[in-house]
C-alpha cells in the first residue's frame, strides 16, 4: 500500500504511534483558497493525523471534529486577551460556547494567546486572561482533561543563552513569564513552545551550519561544557536551551509542547528553502521528538508541523506563504512518512 500511494503521489502516509511521534499538525486558515473545513478535517482523519492546532474557535472546524478521534490544541486570539481578563463571566462564555458546546470534540489544550511579546499593548492582559479561562475550565470540572496554556516563542531567550546549559529568559519577559511559569506548574499544565531551527540558521548562517539545523550534521556540532552533553542538531539544542531557561525559573518541572515547527519549502534562497531541505527537516523532526532531547531523553517530545496547508494571505516575507505540509488543492507538496 505504501509504495503504491508513493508512487501515485496522492497521499502523505500518517501512521502516527502516539506514544513515540506525538506528532500533530497546525492548520492555519490565512489563504482564500483553502478547501472547506469538513474537507480540511477530512484530509486530517484520512491520512491518520491524530492530533490539530487551530488558532481560533472557528465554529465550522469545530462541528466538523464532531465526533472524530482528533486531539485539538484550540486558540483563544491574542485579540480576545482583554476582554477575557477583565471579565469571569466574558471567559465562562468563552468555555461554554466553544468547548462545552462541542463536547464530542477533544480538546486537549487551551492556547490563550501566541507569541506575546512585552511590547504588545495586550501584554498585561495575558497572565489574568489564563487564570479567568483556568477557572472557567475549572468550573466545568475539566481541570484534569483540558490544560490551558500560552504558546510562546524563543524570543524569550537572553542573547548569551550558548550553549543550552547558559540558557535564561530575558529580563523585559520576565514580567509576562514568571507569573505564568508558576501558573502553569500550579496546575501541572505544560509550557506550548514554537520553534523553528529555520529562524535560527537565516538568522546567523556565518556561525550555524545548515546540515545541523536539518538534523543530517554526521556528529557532534556542539559540545556543551556546563553540562557534559553533545548536540547533534539545532531543534534540540535549542529546546533544551529553553529547559536550562524554565529551571533558572523555577520552571525546571514543566514539560514543553513544540506547538508548532516547519521549515519553508520556497519564497526565500534557493539553496535553503527549497522542497528537498523542506521534506528533510519534517522527516527528521518526526524522528528525532521520539526520543526526547540530551537533556531530557528517552521522553517523547509532543511536537505540532507547522503546517497543513500554503497560507496565500500570511503576511511577512514570502517564505511565510510556504511552511505547507499540502497545497491549498490538497496534493501534498512533497511525500512524508509520519511513522
Amino acid at each position: 500500500m505504501f509504495s503504491s500511494l508513493l508512487l501515485l503521489g496522492l497521499f502523505i502516509m500518517t501512521t502516527i504511534e502516539k506514544t513515540e511521534a506525538q506528532i500533530g499538525v497546525c492548520y492555519g486558515m490565512l489563504g482564500d483558497n483553502l478547501p472547506p473545513k469538513q474537507e480540511v478535517i477530512n484530509l486530517f482523519n484520512q491520512h491518520n493525523i491524530q492530533r490539530m492546532r487551530i488558532y481560533d474557535p472557528n465554529s465550522e472546524a469545530l462541528e466538523a471534529l464532531r465526533g472524530t478521534d482528533i486531539e485539538l490544541m484550540l486558540g483563544v486570539p491574542n485579540s480576545d486577551l482583554e476582554s477575557l481578563a477583565l471579565n469571569q463571566d466574558q471567559a465562562n462564555n468563552w468555555i461554554q460556547n466553544n468547548v462545552i458546546n462541542y463536547d464530542n470534540v477533544k480538546i486537549k489544550f487551551i492556547a490563550v494567546g501566541n507569541e506575546v511579546k512585552p511590547s504588545d499593548p495586550f501584554a498585561q492582559f495575558l497572565f489574568p486572561a489564563m487564570i479567568k479561562i483556568q477557572n472557567a475550565v475549572n468550573a466545568q470540572g475539566l481541570a484534569s482533561q483540558v490544560k490551558v496554556s500560552t504558546a510562546t516563542f524563543s524570543a524569550l531567550l537572553n542573547d548569551d543563552s550558548f550553549p543550552p546549559s547558559n540558557g535564561s529568559i530575558r529580563q523585559e519577559y520576565k514580567p509576562i513569564l514568571d507569573p505564568v511559569i508558576k501558573f502553569l506548574v500550579s496546575n501541572k499544565s505544560p509550557l506550548l513552545l514554537n520553534l523553528y531551527p529555520y529562524f535560527a540558521y537565516i538568522g546567523n548562517r556565518r556561525d550555524v551550519r545548515l546540515d545541523y539545523a536539518l538534523f543530517t550534521a554526521p556528529s557532534v556540532v556542539v559540545q556543551d561544557q556546563g553540562s557534559r552533553l553533545g548536540y547533534q542538531n539545532l531543534f534540540d539544542a535549542m529546546l533544551d536551551t529553553v529547559y536550562s531557561a524554565l529551571e533558572k525559573a523555577n520552571g525546571g518541572r514543566l514539560e514543553i509542547v513544540v506547538s508548532e515547527s516547519g521549515w519553508p519549502s520556497a519564497g526565500g534562497a534557493g539553496d535553503v528553502t527549497n522542497v528537498h531541505n523542506a521534506r528533510t527537516y519534517i522527516s527528521n523532526l518526526i524522528q528525532v521528538v521520539k526520543g526526547g532531547t540530551p537533556k531530557r531523553p528517552g521522553r517523547p517530545i509532543e511536537t505540532y508541523i507547522f503546517a497543513m496547508f500554503d497560507e496565500n494571505n500570511k503576511l511577512g516575507d514570502e517564505t511565510e506563504r510556504h511552511f505547507g505540509l499540502f497545497s491549498p488543492n490538497k496534493q501534498p507538496n512533497y511525500p512524508i512518512n509520519f511513522n
